[in-house]
């Protein structure tokens, strides 16, 4: 199986690695035939090209591997290369999550595979395990703690005491977090996840734009002072709930008891949790991200083509479920400075307090739509303002 593969940075040169240092690869005689990059003054090996046409055209190569990033030009490449009878593997969830139907359409006409299992959780093997499960059980709830820098970001907060923006650079200097760092600390990159992640658990394309998005961006040392003085640990976590023909999906922050699971998940590792019928309640852990980890989701996806497992991919969405916004509900934790914000709590508010130089307090019990209606007017009139759901 001879392979083009579409980017050479850290996660292209960690598939390149695995494969092109790994004897069995060799036997199977499956190789990176050709290499796609944009500079040509960075071409460092014999397959290395500017010209995505010497992949394309060749007819040799079985499989594209897309970890190019970005909508375009992954969108077009992608398409062409199912189009054009090549399997494809991507670890790209922004284009994933938004054309994900397309894709698989495509992938099913040309009787060639689509995986795409890197492109949540990294290293761990979360979407394959979705599939699997499903086959048996009705899932009724997929949630999880999918973005890395995030989530190390709110531990060393919590862990070693850093301001926000202090351990934001610590995590960018790391490589953990870019230079623009609001994919990851308002939620973003977690939405595409959980889009891709709630499709193929239930069976029905969930659109991005249906699953509103609050980051971290707002919180403060006091804000976890609290936490930690109430024994709770706050967590980024993503959410869908189905119940029969509905569904309910939030990017959000949580505060857990600090002996759950989900409390303990330190650094920058992921977890993913489903509910299935029979099955339960099941948990996967590891490292969500990285040169490796991400590359071995990849070249697994890769051997399961090679195998024939799941050639045709076992998802489809032909469901047709409604987003209901008043089936995620709870507690809510709010902290602003805007003294105008109380009128628009009045009636949600269970009990008020001071948190530092800011006014803290508990709402009653309310649905995730009347939240969202409430916290998206506090924002326009106090862009400090920050909540939290607890678990």
């Amino acid at each position: 199986m001879k392979i083009g593969l579409l980017g050479f940075g850290t996660v292209g040169s960690g598939i390149y690695e695995i494969i092109s240092q790994n004897k069995n690869f060799q036997e199977k005689e499956i190789v990176i035939s050709k290499i796609l990059i944009r500079n040509k003054n960075k071409i460092k090996l014999n397959q290395m090209t500017i010209n995505p046409d010497d992949i394309f055209e060749d007819d040799n190569i079985d499989l594209i591997v897309e970890v190019m990033g970005g909508i375009q030009p992954a969108y077009e490449y992608i398409l062409k290369s199912l189009n054009s009878g090549k399997h494809v593997v991507t670890a790209n969830k922004a284009v994933v999550s938004k054309y994900l139907n397309e894709f698989t359409e495509a992938a099913k006409r040309n009787n060639v595979a689509f995986l795409y299992e890197a492109s949540v959780c990294g290293g761990i093997p979360w979407l394959d395990s979705l599939k699997r499960v499903k086959r048996i059980d009705e899932i009724s709830e997929v949630s999880g703690i999918f973005n890395g820098t995030s989530n190390f970001i709110l531990y060393n907060m919590y862990d070693k005491s850093y301001d926000f923006n202090d351990i934001l650079t610590i995590a960018q200097k790391k490589g953990y977090a870019e230079a623009d760092p609001s994919a990851d600390i308002d939620g973003i990159d977690i939405q595409r996840k959980l889009a891709i992640t709630s499709s193929i658990a239930f069976q029905s394309i969930v659109d991005e734009e249906n699953i509103p998005t609050h980051g971290i961006r707002n919180i403060t040392k006091s804000d976890i002072n609290y936490f930690k003085e109430k024994k709770l640990i706050l967590k980024l976590l993503a959410l869908t709930i189905k119940r029969k023909n509905e569904y309910c999906s939030s990017v959000e922050p949580v505060l857990f008891k600090n002996n759950t699971i989900e409390a303990n998940i330190n650094d920058n590792f992921n977890i993913g949790t489903l509910v299935g019928e029979t099955i339960g309640v099941l948990k996967f852990y590891g490292q969500g991200a990285g040169k490796l980890p991400t590359g071995n989701a990849i070249v697994q996806d890769i051997l399961d083509i090679y195998t024939k497992k799941d050639l045709i991919n076992c998802s489809n969405f032909e469901r047709k479920l409604i987003c209901n916004p008043q089936l995620i509900k709870g507690k809510y934790y709010v902290r602003y400075t805007n003294k105008k914000v109380t009128e628009l709590l009045l009636d949600i508010l269970e009990n008020t307090f001071k948190i530092s130089s800011a006014q803290g307090g508990i709402t009653k019990e309310i649905t995730l739509e009347k939240a969202q209606n409430i916290f998206n007017k506090i924002k326009s009139i106090d862009n400090k303002f920050f909540f939290a759901r607890f678990s």
